[in-house]
């Protein structure tokens, strides 16, 4: 990991390393929610000016060849190591390992009442979604099911073939 920092210092200096964002957790709680760094420095503050590029329906955004992402970035979504951080929402009690994956407070000011379903239980590092083949080309409509499904069918065998399932995704190289 301290590679990796170092990484992203080097490919992208100006910022620290690890960013950390709100996120809202179960029952509507919100919470710091840590990445390796992928994009750059003032990507935020640059958001506005690509709201009309966005490519997923519904209160997600999401742009394939994000201009904001660095270099670096870009590899470390693809094998999904920017996520490795969460390892301390994990320890914090803000996350699990598998669940439904933890929204920006401005989607969930968008969400219905049955899309705030989704925020009925911890949040996770890795859910049906992030296993699913192509899983970018997926709706935030299917996304949403997916993340319901998971929630009425969750137990530990579900949650272990979730997180093994991982394991091939980043193998794989299936991120972004």
């Amino acid at each position: 990991m301290s590679i990796v920092a170092l990484i992203i210092v080097i490919d992208s200096p100006g910022a620290s390393p690890i960013y950390v964002q709100q996120r809202v957790g179960k029952d509507g709680k919100r919470f710091q929610l840590y990445k390796f760094r992928s994009m750059v420095a003032n990507a935020e503050s640059q958001l506005d000016n690509l709201l009309d590029k966005n490519e997923m329906q519904g209160p997600a955004f999401k742009i394939k060849n994000d201009p904001r992402i660095t270099r670096f970035g870009r590899f470390i979504r693809k094998c999904c190591v920017d996520e490795l951080p969460q390892l301390v929402n994990i320890l914090k009690g803000d996350m699990s390992f598998v669940g439904p994956r933890p929204p920006l407070p401005r989607e969930v000011e968008q969400y219905t009442e049955y899309q705030k379903q989704r925020l009925a239980v911890i949040p996770g590092l890795t859910c049906y979604w992030q296993v699913k083949a192509n899983r970018n080309d997926c709706s935030f409509d299917e996304w949403l099911e997916l993340d319901l499904k998971y929630i009425k069918e969750r137990n530990l065998m579900v949650d272990t073939v979730i997180f093994f399932k991982t394991f091939k995704a980043v193998l794989g190289m299936e991120g972004i």
